[in-house]
């Protein structure tokens, strides 16, 4: 009995203590955010909770963000951005704290999460003929400024007229702009092409 029970210690115990990392040597620390801090070391970033504990292993894809007190990660709403670059042009989506991503990379940019609502812009593509000599689609790609809850669903659009893109690292040599900005909740400001703005209540 007394060897069943030890021998029942050792598989909870030690692999408890394997999932266990010491934070040592690390080039930064941001405070605690969201209930959690981001951490550097040797070019790469992780994420612990109040208690100490990594709960986020390092990684390349987190975006930096220029903060009041450093530039770091930082996690908005339990949702933190990160970025995947395809075909030299830069997608963003976001991880939970589990490190999982719950919105893959798809869009141009975003903005952080603010009441769980954050600005996208998302591209749409539109079949527009067919080269019948290469036997390819003709298509037109757009980006629109809507508007994205924590599962990246689009709920709303703020612009409906969209932005040409071509999806070519050469011609797309930056990541665009979100000229929409968050006012208050449900209250969004629009600029229009005229450089005027637009007052946009949302109701979703």
């Amino acid at each position: 009995m007394k060897k069943t029970v030890i021998l029942l210690l050792i598989f909870i115990v030690f692999p408890l203590l394997g999932l266990a990392q010491s934070i040592e040597n690390v080039d930064f620390i941001s405070p605690i955010h969201n209930d959690v801090s981001a951490i550097k070391k040797d070019g790469k970033w992780a994420f612990m909770n109040k208690n100490g504990d990594l709960i986020i292993d390092y990684r390349t894809d987190l975006v930096i963000e220029q903060n009041e007190d450093g530039a770091y990660p930082i996690f908005y709403n339990d949702r933190c951005k990160i970025v995947e670059v395809k075909a030299g042009i830069s997608y963003f989506g976001f991880i939970n704290k589990s490190g999982e991503a719950i919105i893959e990379p798809q869009f141009l940019n975003t903005t952080n999460f603010k009441e769980g609502i954050a600005i996208a812009l998302k591209v749409d593509k539109k079949v527009i003929g067919e080269n019948t000599a290469l036997g390819k689609e003709m298509v037109n790609y757009r980006y629109f400024e809507v508007l994205i809850n924590t599962e990246g669903e689009a709920l709303y659009y703020l612009t409906l007229d969209g932005v040409n893109v071509v999806l070519d690292k050469d011609f797309l040599t930056g990541v665009p702009l979100i000229m929409s900005k968050y006012i208050a909740k449900d209250l969004y400001a629009v600029k229009q092409k005229d450089n005027t703005w637009s007052l946009v209540k949302v109701k979703m």
